[in-house]
């Protein structure tokens, strides 16, 4: 039964009394309850029934009550005193925590934003290295056509029978498992491998079932459309999968999930299956052999790194060298085999495009359907055949549909970031898909928080299926499956959960933000140098202190990588107070320990192209305008303007002709190619001898050596290295036995 309510009675004098009841809701209950009591009494014209006097008086307080402005501030009177300020203290108290928590956050999402920033520009950097390779060889080739004819001579005849030649591999040392690999490959071979890659990372297939893999997965794509159509007519789903990067367990983890292949469960997979992991060549077999078993359910299109100048930077080559010293020749000859007659992308019902990278505005599907995708043995190199003019407009279609990004601003501009393909923006992506009839694109080439992301009012979705690619708990791998109405459902994941699992956020956090900032330190070594010299600059008094505003744009303009410097200020000089910067630690963090050996352990430009002395015999060649054998002051000359005007700035002309001159050896006045290899021999020597100096240094407490330019020869090599990597497998490699001569035996 409800209480009465003391604060509707009236005392003696007809006052009401102060209420002494704490129960708000119950009062307001009694309230309206005797309301409809005394609305009850009314007439039909509203005039009062007979009633008591006491009801009457009631009602008459009540409607007085209800006609009075902030008539219910007098039903929160009870909750004042001892109850309000227990209240108001929690509510406070709470208010005080989301501040604090909501302060965390943000500070926990900037620093995880920075460090995103940091990895994705250092990646895009080195890409826009190689990018810009590319273009360093269209000069070449242009100012110097001679030797780009005997060059092509070479080339016309290095894939030509490849495929039906009988194999010469020799024997392996090491861990060979004795696992048989027969043709027609089925499901029992994929199980088998997959039992053989799981179980110990350092199993490795006799090379000659790698070879049979690879040699009969080019001979199958050699028969595929440029374009692969794929239906859901009767598996009613599809499943997509992004960049794979070498990360096998990331792999098993997407065919344990959604299970192997078949007519009933297709695949995708979307190009980037190699490099900067450490398992992309059984990455490389596993997705061959799916194919090979599954040909109706798999489909395999070509990214940015299914190149083998893009692998002699990021490892794939060096992995492959390491796994198969004995025949990893003859296996990267099938792998380039592999790589050119992969499909360029794949339409889904006719409605949805899957390809690696994007579009542009000039992109045309049907221009893409009739391109000869064979001759593209590498993207970043054009290929070029004797009378022939190479034809840019398909071989741009190409660039664009491997590297281009979705931006959201409008318009298509250059992609300055990677240096090759271009920005997209939502009106280029609606008129493509008016264009050509489609609904959206699935597209990769971009690593995502989430393993995912949506642009372009959903037009455009980018899928990642590479978890921890910058480092452990950087991001979630992803992969998608699409059901016969094209409605994607995304499936996230870690993989290596075993391991990830015992870190706590911050744990995570901290791995994440040591390796960006390892990662930077190394790109920073790189141009030592200049930030010493600039930072002297803005010291004339070499105090060693500079401003925060000197220093951040000293860092900008050396590395221009675009990173918030400021936020960065507390981890690349530390101890430092509010308004200077001590340049000197700076400097001194580039040459901790972690840093030396992270540098060594790295594969930069020059060592790819040392450890193929065939390129080098090929940039001599080209250099080499009258096929003399010897390259003379005007030939060199020739080829600096062409490193000038792509490197403007870089070196004085006069300063690399006196490089130039102190590769000739013998001092005869030319250099041959004996003295043109050795220079590039020593420049690798000096490089390793110096990084092994300075660990030693530092763990004598000394001090280490800075890159200094004394060493011409180094110099001039790195300076040539760096702009000439293109050529990788260009020429015949018996061709160039018969011509080097060993420097130690000269």
């Amino acid at each position: 039964m409800l209480r009465s309510c003391v604060c509707l009675r009236t005392d003696e004098a007809g006052k009401r009394r102060s209420s002494s009841v704490e129960d708000a809701s119950s009062c307001r209950s009694s309230e309206i309850e005797r309301v409809g009591a005394s609305m009850q009494t009314l007439g039909p014209n509203g005039q009062p029934q007979a009633s008591s006097a006491q009801t009457s008086t009631r009602a008459s307080s009540l409607l007085q009550l209800f006609q009075r402005r902030g008539w219910c501030k007098h039903f929160r009177k009870p909750l004042r005193g001892m109850s309000a300020s227990r209240a108001e203290k929690t509510i406070r108290a709470a208010i005080f925590i989301q501040k604090w928590y909501r302060r965390h956050q943000a500070r926990r999402e900037m620093q995880r934003r920075c460090n995103w920033q940091i990895f994705q520009n250092l990646e895009y950097a080195s890409e826009q290295d190689q990018a810009e390779l590319y273009k360093f060889f269209n000069d070449l080739i242009k100012h110097m056509p001679q030797a780009a004819g005997r060059k092509n001579q070479n080339q016309g005849s290095t894939h030509v029978s490849i495929l039906d030649e009988k194999d010469e591999l020799v024997e392996e040392f090491g861990d060979i498992v004795n696992a048989k690999i027969e043709l027609p490959i089925r499901k029992n071979h994929i199980d088998l491998l997959i039992d053989v890659f799981r179980k110990k990372r350092g199993n490795r297939l006799h090379p000659k079932y790698v070879a049979l893999i690879l040699r009969e997965a080019a001979k199958s794509l050699k028969q595929l459309p440029n374009i692969s159509p794929v239906s859901t007519a009767v598996s009613q789903q599809v499943t997509v999968c992004g960049d794979l990067h070498g990360k096998l367990d990331d792999l098993l983890v997407v065919l344990h999930k959604n299970g192997l292949p078949s007519s009933s469960n297709p695949y995708v997979f979307n190009g980037d299956f190699v490099d900067r992991g450490k398992r992309g060549l059984e990455v490389l077999l596993l997705l061959l052999s799916l194919y090979l078993a599954f040909p109706q359910a798999v489909f395999l299109n070509r990214g940015n790194h299914e190149d083998s100048v893009m692998n002699a930077r990021y490892g794939f080559i060096r992995e492959v060298e390491s796994k198969y010293p004995r025949n990893h020749k003859r296996l990267l000859a099938f792998i380039d085999e592999v790589y050119r007659w992969l499909p360029l992308g794949s339409v889904l019902n006719s409605r949805v495009l899957i390809v690696h990278g994007g579009f542009s505005d000039s992109t045309s599907l049907d221009l893409i359907k009739s391109i000869d995708r064979g001759k593209y043995v590498s993207i970043l190199r054009p290929p070029l055949t004797d009378g022939e003019p190479l034809d840019k407009t398909e071989w741009q279609q190409i660039f664009d549909i491997m590297w281009s990004d979705p931006q959201a601003t409008m318009g298509c501009v250059p992609n300055t970031l990677r240096g090759a393909g271009v920005w997209f923006g939502p009106d280029v992506t609606e008129n493509f898909l008016q264009k050509h009839r489609l609904s959206y694109v699935i597209r990769s080439h971009e690593c995502k928080p989430n393993g995912h992301e949506f642009m372009h009012d959903n037009k455009v979705i980018t899928i990642f299926s590479a978890s921890n690619y910058y480092a452990i708990g950087s991001n979630k791998g992803a992969y998608i499956r699409l059901n016969n109405q094209l409605m994607p459902h995304f499936v996230q994941y870690i993989s290596a959960a075993s391991q990830t699992k015992r870190l706590s956020f911050k744990q995570r956090m901290g791995i994440v933000e040591s390796s960006a900032l390892k990662e930077l330190a190394v790109r920073m070594r790189d141009h030592r140098d200049e930030l010493e010299d600039e930072f002297r600059k803005c010291d004339p008094k070499d105090s060693g202190c500079i401003s925060i505003t000197n220093w951040c744009v000293v860092m900008e303009k050396v590395t221009k990588l675009g990173l918030p410097w400021r936020l960065l200020r507390d981890k690349l000089a530390p101890g430092t107070d509010s308004q200077k910067v001590s340049y000197y630690r700076t400097l001194d963090l580039l040459d901790t320990d972690v840093i030396l050996e992270a540098e060594a352990d790295g594969t930069s430009v020059m060592d790819a192209l040392y450890a193929n002395k065939a390129s080098l015999v090929a940039i001599f060649n080209i250099i080499d305008a009258d096929n003399s054998g010897e390259i003379t002051l005007d030939e060199f000359e020739t080829a600096i303007d062409l490193l000038v005007a792509h490197m403007p700035g870089a070196y004085s002309k006069a300063a690399m002709l006196e490089k130039c001159r102190m590769m000739d050896l013998n001092g005869d006045g030319k250099v041959d190619l004996n003295e043109f290899l050795e220079a590039f021999r020593l420049s690798d020597l000096h490089r390793k001898e110096q990084q092994d100096e300075n660990i030693r240094r530092r763990s004598t407490g000394r001090p280490s050596l800075a890159k200094t330019g004394s060493d011409a020869v180094a110099l001039l090599a790195d300076k040539i290295s760096k702009n000439t990597l293109v050529v990788e497998h260009d020429i015949d490699p018996t061709d160039c036995e018969a011509k080097v001569i060993d420097p130690k035996k000269s």
